[in-house]
């Protein structure tokens, strides 16, 4: 297998895909080599120095940092300030990142750091860059992050695995810092005055997290359309609900698109009667919900890659000009909303299918197919009990969905002397976006076993034919995932397979 081609970081746009690439499929990064580049890279470096040097306030480099920015350094301790904000920083808890997000995290400090406005040095990139080629993987700890000044708390972890302290992931083990730098060749970082706050002081984190969660809430969507089809083949629903004539008058792109797949989904069903003329809403506007979230993905990708490929720190400095601008970039406000908009949007994908579940284990709703959906026959079907559980377990993981939609945007608290008074809560909105995700995924991976169990039994009750030609293919590949349940057994464990084929897309659906 050929190995996979470098992503290149530094004049050039970065894209959710890009930081995919590298995060899950372990490409490696490569920094751009042009002249120009590396000349507008060095002479923001070189201008920070000689400010600093003609005696020059320089806000985080020759000041403290905050509310302390009115606090002069002596320019013997300089040196030593980025050192003590990695220290006084590292104040994380709750669980660290996966390998996945800290990646992503990496990858998105470095672009954001290779756009030159932020006054680091090509050294620094270089072995940004090396750590993320060799996964020096730092153990980032999730909680602490206000999302204004950016990141500081988990991103003072990546700056500490750079100076070698603290603990990194390498090498399938976790080890101190200065233990993996050694095993590489690799001495300590020794970060210029401004170095600290360039890696700590941007929404780098928020970003990764948020790159992560548009790609699986894509996934999700496209999905939530293959299932919708499913279950209203197994309930014999009426197909003219998808039809593009229909939604031709009412024209939100996203929601046409999730209609289209929909009804092509069904378009090979066998001539019968609908059993409802009009199907019951989970059925019948599930293109209107799905569509929501296809089409906000649009604008949401937008604001994702604009903060991606930004200078998101301060101060910003412009080598051209030979300005020191003051301002409030690390403030992750456009991030905070995309990651609140889009859990809602999500978790209204796991209230539909939750819906259509219950339809489905239903025989007031079912048109026919046995209560719970069990498999049994003649007298072993007093003792069994299908999927009646499942569906309780969906409600479970959808209701918890639908909870963590409170917006975390709005939760800005007043810290660090009332000088960070009004905060993005960037980074919370972003790990309630992955959670609520999560328990999508897994009400997917019920309706996913519910729909295999239903067009089975449709199937042996009206023929092959009752399964459309458009799905017998992922039908194929969910029966080869999940046995026909004919007797009740433990599901967990079959639960968790389908949540992972979730996570990993390994169904290719509407591509």
């Amino acid at each position: 297998m050929p190995a996979p081609l470098p992503i290149v970081v530094g004049n050039r746009r970065m894209s959710i895909e890009d930081v995919l690439a590298v995060a899950r499929h372990r490409h490696p990064v490569v920094l751009a080599s042009d002249a120009a580049y590396l000349h507008r890279i060095e002479a923001g470096a070189r201008f920070l120095e000689r400010l600093l040097n003609a005696n020059g306030a320089i806000y985080g480099v020759n000041t403290g940092y905050g509310d302390s920015c009115t606090t002069p350094i002596p320019a013997a301790l300089v040196d030593e300030l980025p050192i003590h904000l990695t220290r006084y920083h590292r104040v994380g808890l709750g669980r660290y990142l996966g390998a996945t997000e800290t990646l992503a995290v990496m990858v998105s400090r470095l672009n954001s750091l290779a756009q030159g406005y932020s006054g680091a040095r090509l050294v620094l990139l270089e072995r940004l860059a090396r750590l993320i080629n060799d996964e020096v993987l730092p153990q980032i700890p999730e909680e602490g992050s206000v999302g204004a000044s950016g990141d500081l708390t988990p991103l003072a972890y990546l700056a500490a695995a750079m100076i070698g302290e603290g603990e990194v992931r390498h090498a399938g083990r976790v080890q101190p810092a200065v233990d993996a730098l050694r095993t590489l060749g690799l001495e300590p970082f020794a970060l210029a005055p401004k170095e600290g706050l360039a890696l700590m002081n941007g929404t780098s984190v928020m970003t990764a997290l948020v790159c992560l969660a548009w790609a699986r809430a894509d996934y999700l969507s496209r999905l939530c359309c293959r299932l919708t089809a499913m279950a209203a083949a197994a309930l014999c629903s009426n197909r003219e609900h998808f039809d593009p004539r229909l939604f031709a008058v009412k024209p939100h792109a996203g929601q046409n698109e999730a209609a289209a797949w929909i009804h092509a989904d069904l378009a090979s069903r066998s001539p019968q009667e609908p059993d409802r003329l009009q199907d019951r809403y989970s059925i019948r506007c599930a293109p209107h919900v799905i569509g929501v979230l296809r089409d906000a993905l649009g604008w949401m990708r937008r604001d994702v890659e604009n903060e991606l490929n930004s200078a998101n720190d301060n101060p910003i400095i412009d080598p051209a000009s030979e300005s020191l601008l003051h301002g409030g970039h690390f403030y992750g406000g456009h991030i905070a909303f995309v990651a609140d908009a889009m859990k809602t949007a999500v978790a209204n994908l796991a209230d539909l299918m939750d819906r259509q579940l219950a339809l489905l284990v239903d025989t007031r709703y079912n048109n026919g197919l046995p209560l719970h959906l069990s498999g049994a026959r003649e007298e072993r079907a007093a003792v069994n009990h299908g999927l009646k559980a499942i569906q309780i377990g969906a409600s479970a993981w959808t209701a918890e969905a639908l909870k963590l939609t409170m917006p975390a945007s709005v939760f800005s608290r007043s810290t660090e002397c009332h000088n960070q008074d009004k905060v993005s809560m960037g980074t919370i909105a972003a790990r309630d976006c992955l959670r609520v995700l999560e328990l999508t995924e897994q009400t997917a991976a019920a309706l996913a076993l519910g729909v295999r169990q239903a067009l089975a039994l449709r199937a042996r009750m009206q023929g092959e034919a009752a399964v459309p030609s458009a799905l017998r293919e992922f039908l194929a590949q969910l029966e080869g995932d999940i046995a026909f349940l004919d007797e009740d057994r433990s599901l967990d464990a079959e639960l968790r397979l389908l949540v992972a084929q979730i996570q990993h897309r390994r169904w290719v659906v509407h591509a």
